[in-house]
């Protein structure tokens, strides 16, 4: 294997599709004795015998390994640019017949992305293969070895892209088909577009079977196989859906009845009850983990959140969602990365702040107040708010103060100095609370009773503050 980069693109070329393309192109050698559309290599290429075959063949293979090479990395290069373009971060890896181009992202690409980016690698192809037909229309016969690659280049790649297009997974048109299959009618979609790649795989192993093309018809023989054991799957999750539709599944309905009226505990310990117990389903036991997921969330736990949506398959996990469980984690790094894919999709302004806070708690203050329509105290808060949940209070007093001098806000003072009193630090925490009272804070009673507030009772400065407090909210 190779490497080399294009761009900010690495690529890794593997052996065997160094090892394939020599294959296929030793296999397309023209029959000996017979006329040669071999271009410049004809005439040596029909005559074993003579002095200049061994060399001819060897010319012959490698000028289909460049074909081959440069045909499958522009069609690679067009998913890649495609990545680039909604945000992520690709590599492509050269195997085999063809290549593979990952976004390289935690979580499932969202629906559009995935058909544009499928697209765009036959488009490229396409693209290419006009541009060589182009210019062979121009320069045609004025050089054998210019005919000879221009016309290969074309058919290749007419042929590439045309195969890829096809709607069979794993290629580009398989993605494709399913995708907005999916999108459409959801899982019957699904299973409708496999079935469709099924049909057409049996129907051109038999067309392969009778034209002779032993490649062609072997390659859809394993993509029907692939398409079959898909269904299977999916067939065995369906049924085994229905053996748990009794308890099991009612039992999960609860629990997600109770997450939604926001019974944490409740909801935890029946999702708990649930995977301790026996003959759970695949399906069952994934949306059991998204559940648990999602109430580790709203208790502030990011590590079992995440834990748990690591082990959810079938469906998508929220990005916003993820990128909570990192932010809670402490994993800012990577969580900025995840609010920006989620604002990008929802163009949601609680995701958009997040984002925001994220920034701040990074240090990129600037960057996210210049974000479009931010609001500097949504923002702030966003940013405290998740350090204080994870128990980072000197830090999160710190973001609080700091977010004073871009909003006179008295709710971001007192939640600055109640920061300040989980850290232990008396001083700082009341001249937070004066600070929240001067801003107009005036709510005694609320004050008084806050348990973010209880390690200043006793402390004659807050004593006084309070005591300062009532007489002033009575007025």
């Amino acid at each position: 294997m190779f490497r080399f980069r294009l761009g900010s693109v690495p690529v890794h070329v593997h052996m065997s599709h160094l090892l394939f393309s020599a294959v296929l192109a030793y296999n397309s050698l023209p029959v000996p004795g017979r006329s040669s559309s071999a271009g410049w290599l004809g005439d040596r290429l029909t005559d074993p015998d003579s002095s200049g075959y061994a060399g001819a063949v060897a010319a012959y293979v490698l000028s289909w390994m460049f074909i081959v090479f440069v045909s499958v990395l522009v069609h690679e290069l067009g998913h890649a640019v495609a990545f680039r373009f909604f945000g992520y971060q690709p590599s492509v890896d050269l195997v085999f017949m063809g290549g593979v181009t990952r976004p390289n992202t935690d979580s499932p690409l969202p629906w559009h992305k995935d058909v544009v980016s499928s697209f765009a690698g036959p488009l490229a192809g396409l693209t290419l293969g006009v541009l060589c037909w182009l210019v062979l229309m121009q320069v045609r016969g004025r050089s054998e070895m210019a005919d000879f690659f221009l016309n290969n280049f074309f058919f290749a790649n007419m042929v590439w892209a045309v195969l890829n297009l096809l709607p069979v997974p794993p290629l580009d048109g398989g993605h494709i088909s399913t995708a907005l299959a999916t999108r459409m009618f959801g899982r019957r979609g699904f299973i409708v577009s496999h079935v469709l790649a099924l049909g057409l795989c049996v129907g051109v192993v038999l067309l392969s079977i009778k034209s002779g093309a032993l490649f062609m018809g072997v390659l859809f023989a394993m993509f029907g196989f692939q398409a079959f054991r898909v269904l299977a799957d999916v067939m065995r999750a369906r049924s085994e859906d229905k053996e748990a539709e009794g308890p099991k599944a009612q039992g999960l309905r609860e629990a997600q009845q109770a997450l939604r009226e926001d019974r944490l505990d409740d909801a935890w310990r029946m999702g708990q009850q649930l995977l301790e117990g026996e003959g759970l389903s695949a399906s069952l036991t994934s949306r059991t983990h998204y559940l648990l997921g999602w109430v580790a969330l709203k208790q502030g736990q990011g590590r079992p959140a995440l834990d748990h949506f690591s082990q959810v398959q079938g469906q998508p996990v929220e990005m916003h969602a993820v990128a909570a469980a990192f932010s809670l984690v402490g994993d800012d790094a990577r969580a900025v990365g995840y609010w920006k894919q989620a604002w990008g999709e929802s163009q949601d302004r609680t995701v958009m702040h997040e984002y925001a806070g994220a920034l701040i708690r990074l240090g990129q203050v600037q960057e996210a107040l210049r974000l479009p329509g931010v609001d500097p105290a949504s923002a702030f808060r966003c940013a405290e708010r998740a350090l204080f949940i994870r128990g980072a209070y000197s830090e999160a007093a710190a973001v609080g103060e700091a977010a004073l001098q871009h909003a006179k806000d008295p709710g971001i003072a007192y939640d600055a100095a109640c920061a300040f009193a989980r850290a232990g630090n008396t001083t700082d925490a009341v001249r937070l609370l004066q600070r929240a009272q001067a801003l107009g804070f005036q709510d005694a009673a609320y004050a008084a009773s806050d348990e973010d507030l209880a390690p200043l009772h006793g402390q004659p400065a807050f004593e006084a503050w309070l005591s300062q407090l009532r007489p002033s909210a009575a007025t």
